[in-house]
């Protein structure tokens, strides 16, 4: 009757490793989604802006005040 016990205990140990290894696997793929969220988002935004510094000798010589009119 004690190895009964023994198996369930057994059993339990050998879970609860892989339930923490799968939880920071997810955290660890959550981490990499993160940073490449945060990369592409920073991607897009300097590719808009591009123009805008590219083009400033352009910028610099538009009279906002007419285009307001």
């Amino acid at each position: 009757m004690i190895v009964f016990p023994m198996q369930v205990l057994h059993i339990v140990l050998l879970t609860i490793h892989v339930t923490v290894a799968s939880a920071e696997l997810s955290f660890s793929k959550l981490k990499l989604l993160k940073c490449y969220m945060r990369t592409t988002m920073t991607q897009r935004i300097l590719t808009r802006f591009a123009p805008v510094a590219l083009e400033s000798e352009v910028l610099e010589k538009i009279d906002y005040d007419d285009i307001i009119e």
